[in-house]
């Protein structure tokens, strides 16, 4: 009786020590006496007790917050950048054998290389170009993760931290930025309605009724107004005798 239910907790406990089940999203790294023999996964997976050992390699994307990073650019400005970077593994067996810890290994990678690239331009290019600077970070990523079967997909800079008195300087460029802007389109207005004026002016010299028509419809635009005072139109051409008479007394 004691024999059987020791063959049984020892079947048991083989087992429980052999069998192992990985999720559709996992992969594990089997290893016999300390050489890889083969990735299963996913699905149920049989090792040898003492013998085998499974590691197991996450094969979703992972996102991974990059920290703040003290940047001086290329313009002598201190600044703090921080990123998100997204990547995947994509060869289980390099991301266990050439590097000890791939998380720990890609971060601190994305640290130095966001540093690097972000010291290498000048502070408007990072605030203006800001694809660009993500494009050549992943490029970058990307290469130095190759090795350790790692794909990086995107690289985002998140947020640029600037200090108090050139957030103040940009400020005040942008405001002066925007009173030139004005000043600028009520000049164009201006002369725009310069133009027109003229334009109206030398019809009017031309075609002299055109100007008695003015006349008609201003007078018509004041008395809609409910307005006491009436206003006649009388032609300039009536006053001419008396200013021709005018002159003449005058000399």
């Amino acid at each position: 009786m004691y024999t059987i239910i020791t063959v049984v907790v020892l079947v048991v406990l083989f087992l429980a020590a052999a069998i192992r089940i990985l999720n559709e999203y996992e992969r594990g790294v089997i290893f016999r006496l300390g050489r890889i023999i083969a990735t299963k996964g996913p699905g149920l997976i049989i090792l040898i007790p003492i013998i085998d050992r499974m590691v197991k390699v996450d094969m979703r994307i992972i996102t991974m917050d990059v920290p703040p990073q003290d940047v001086i650019t290329r313009d002598n400005v201190s600044i703090k950048v921080n990123a998100v970077i997204y990547f995947r593994v994509m060869e289980a067996n390099s991301a266990v054998v050439e590097v000890e810890n791939f998380l720990y290994a890609t971060s601190q990678l994305a640290q130095t290389t966001l540093r690097s690239v972000c010291g290498q331009v000048e502070l408007d290019e990072i605030l203006a170009e800001r694809e660009k600077i993500n494009a050549q970070l992943q490029e970058i990523l990307d290469r130095s993760t190759d090795p350790w079967g790692i794909k990086v997909s995107t690289v985002e800079v998140k947020h640029i931290d600037l200090p108090q008195e050139m957030q103040r300087a940009m400020a005040k460029q942008a405001e002066a930025e925007r009173e030139r802007r004005a000043k600028v389109i009520s000049a164009e207005g201006e002369f725009q309605a310069a133009q027109k004026l003229t334009e109206a002016g030398k019809m009017m010299a031309e075609q002299p009724i055109s100007l008695q028509l003015r006349y008609l419809q201003t007078l018509a635009v004041v008395a809609a107004e409910n307005n006491s005072t009436t206003l006649f139109p009388i032609p300039i051409d009536l006053f001419e005798p008396f200013m021709e008479f005018a002159k003449k007394k005058g000399k």
